[in-house]
């Protein structure tokens, strides 16, 4: 089977996933009850799965979906203002052929660069509880594994750090003791792989200036060149 098939086949099986009652009950409640401005939509209300080049080098991985944002559109980062961060990012670093995402028929294309999250639920507060993270850890190690030619892997956050770190463990990979701690710039080699910490583009970090453009830009540009892109 093809990387392209078996990320279909993996695809399916994330949008069906119903393993955790917390937040399939709070996905399904914002679709049902929306937000004002998006209130002729049609919410998507399931798992996300991730999406991009199957021959990508580069992996970015997030928190979760946005509950407004990707739990809305379908598709990881899009339609929120993190998204509005990280695809103009990608765009100006050559990962994508243009800045924005706003729904998932917008013509978007990545290029070298596969994007996902930790956890495939929109949850509360935007915080996912621990055994809900871990039992999302497979299909983050399934897609690890289906995307060889992935070695650099960006983690947007504490969380998308440590849910690297766990799933690469998972893989049998030799992860460093003491355990890497994140931070913006962090780099790390664990196996085959090199991780790079930035912070999340939330508006909590853009709008207080904690993380800028020129920032971000350059953790993707470490990673294109880490990643022989």
């Amino acid at each position: 089977m093809s990387a392209s098939a078996a990320l279909a086949t993996l695809e399916r099986e994330v949008v069906c996933c119903r393993l955790c009652p917390r937040l399939v009950a709070w996905r399904e409640e914002v679709a049902r009850v929306k937000r004002a401005a998006y209130a002729g939509e049609d919410y998507w209300g399931r798992p996300l799965p991730g999406f991009g080049d199957p021959a990508a080098r580069v992996l970015v991985l997030g928190l979760a979906p946005a509950a407004h944002g990707g739990n809305r559109t379908g598709r990881i980062f899009t339609g929120d203002r993190s998204g509005d961060w990280l695809f103009a990012a990608l765009h100006r670093t050559g990962f994508a052929n243009q800045p924005q995402s706003v729904a998932r028929e917008d013509g978007l294309a990545l290029r070298g660069c596969f994007i996902t999250a930790a956890v495939r639920c929109a949850p509360p507060a935007n915080r996912p509880l621990p055994a809900e993270r871990d039992r999302c850890l497979p299909y983050l190690a399934r897609e690890l594994t289906l995307l060889s030619a992935v070695r650099t892997i960006v983690c947007l956050g504490g969380f998308a750090w440590d849910a690297s770190l766990r799933a690469l463990a998972a893989l049998a990979a030799a992860v460093p003791r003491p355990r890497p701690r994140f931070g913006h710039g962090a780099g790390v080699a664990v196996g085959d792989y090199t991780l790079l910490g930035c912070y999340h583009p939330s508006q909590q970090n853009t709008f207080t200036g904690r993380l800028t453009e020129a920032m971000l830009d350059d953790v993707l540009g470490r990673a294109r060149e880490l990643a022989g892109v």
